[in-house]
């Protein structure tokens, strides 16, 4: 960039800090190629401190609870029945929802909010660790259910899927639009509340929750894709910082 010396010459030279830091982004952007590799790499050195972070004893106590209920209908002697080992496996998919609703809980969450790495990067981070988990656990839960009583897998996965991610979505919606540093308590509480109502006061035509032999089971999980959809809709929606308060403010006297 050209300027003029004191003697009247056009010469090459920063003209102050905002040119030198046009030039340092400049460099950047040459070396790392483009804002995706930066992403990447950013998310990369993310792993091992989110993986520090994550909400453990909440991930295991649903884990272990989920498999516990989900091995049920095994540890029963006599003949096994479908019905229970499919409310078994909705149960051990809720107490997974449950510990999935934790997973966003930051005490430091404050303390962050100004950290130059946004906050979808960061919750993105998270999912991506808790994701190949929560297929490993999901796939041994199935593999927990007898053979003989086991649901079809495809319609069961569905619903299990849609309690997740209605799980995650609850917890990004409270983060975007609160103040709590940790909502995974009121979250779950608002989960169970969620599915208890749907279980007990949905109509018959509307239920959620039916039997493999009940005429209404491909339109219940029509209704399970709708539910899923909509809350990836609005965890995607939520994904983006947090909304503040605005602070009223004084006007100036003169």
């Amino acid at each position: 960039m050209r300027h003029v010396d004191v003697a009247g010459r056009s010469v090459e030279g920063p003209r102050g800090p905002a040119d030198a830091a046009e030039r340092f982004g400049e460099a950047a952007g040459r070396r790392s190629g483009s804002a995706r590799p930066r992403t990447r790499e950013v998310a990369a050195v993310l792993v091992r401190p989110v993986w520090r972070t994550l909400p453990r004893a909440a991930l295991a106590t649903g884990a272990g609870l989920g498999l516990l209920l989900a091995g049920t209908p095994r540890m029963l002697s006599g003949q096994v029945d479908p019905w229970l080992c499919l409310t078994m496996l909705r149960a051990a998919a809720l107490a997974f929802g449950l510990g999935l609703a934790f997973l966003l809980d930051d005490p430091a969450r404050h303390t962050t909010a100004a950290v130059p790495t946004r906050r979808p990067v960061r919750t993105g981070v998270r999912l991506a660790l808790v994701a190949p988990l929560t297929a490993a656990w999901w796939a041994t839960a199935l593999l927990l259910v007898p053979g003989e009583g086991r649901p079809p897998v495809g319609a069961v996965t569905l619903e299990a899927a849609a309690l997740a991610v209605l799980a995650l979505a609850a917890a990004t919606v409270a983060v975007r639009h609160s103040e709590a540093t940790e909502p995974g308590l009121a979250v779950s509480a608002g989960l169970v509340g969620t599915v208890f109502a749907a279980a007990l006061l949905l109509p018959e035509r509307w239920a959620l929750f039916v039997a493999p032999d009940d005429p209404h089971w491909d339109d219940a999980h029509r209704r399970w894709a709708g539910v899923l959809v909509v809350a990836v809709l609005a965890g995607a929606c939520s994904l983006a910082e947090p909304l503040r308060r605005r602070r009223a403010t004084v006007p100036d006297r003169r």
